[in-house]
């Protein structure tokens, strides 16, 4: 990805007043996040953006380091012990299947292992499977076939095993 492109999604994020853009592919990850924060004088301000990549190739010399992404689902309270939720890593276009003759990834009461692909998110015409990354059972499926998706939003209730 070049500064061109990076450049275009930052316009992008601002006619779309988007706070946070991730996208990863094989060996790249690229987070662009802004953020709002107050000043002294109580005005509000929107600081720059932050823009952080991981890319392989990077010169050891300066390497820039990506925030982690928080890809590992959790349990959200003690009365959901035992759930977890399955969460989108990148914002894009949720699909259940991959072609719309095809059956879904995964359905209520489908059973999933760590390397399972539940569904797939296209994100700049990149289609990208999301695996579950937990061991256990689809109790609910949060999303729409074909509804856009942000960044950390909840795309599956697990019941873990």
């Amino acid at each position: 990805m070049d500064l061109k492109q990076i450049k275009q999604i930052i316009e992008l994020m601002k006619r779309a007043e988007l706070n946070e853009f991730a996208v990863e592919e094989e060996g790249f990850k690229l987070k662009i996040r802004r953020g709002i924060a107050s000043s002294s004088n109580g005005r509000v301000s929107t600081p720059p953006f932050v823009v952080t990549s991981d890319q392989a190739s990077a010169a050891p010399t300066s390497p820039v380091q990506a925030s982690p992404l928080d890809l590992n689902p959790t349990a959200t309270s003690a009365e959901e012990a035992g759930i977890i939720y399955i969460k989108s890593p990148m914002i894009g276009t949720f699909y259940r299947s991959p072609s719309p003759e095809s059956q879904a990834f995964a359905d209520n009461g489908t059973k999933v292992t760590e390397t399972s692909v539940v569904c797939i998110i296209e994100a700049m015409k990149i289609m990208n499977e999301i695996q579950a990354e937990v061991k256990g059972t689809v109790i609910e499926v949060l999303v729409e076939n074909g509804e856009p998706v942000e960044y950390g939003q909840r795309l599956f209730k697990v019941k873990s095993t």
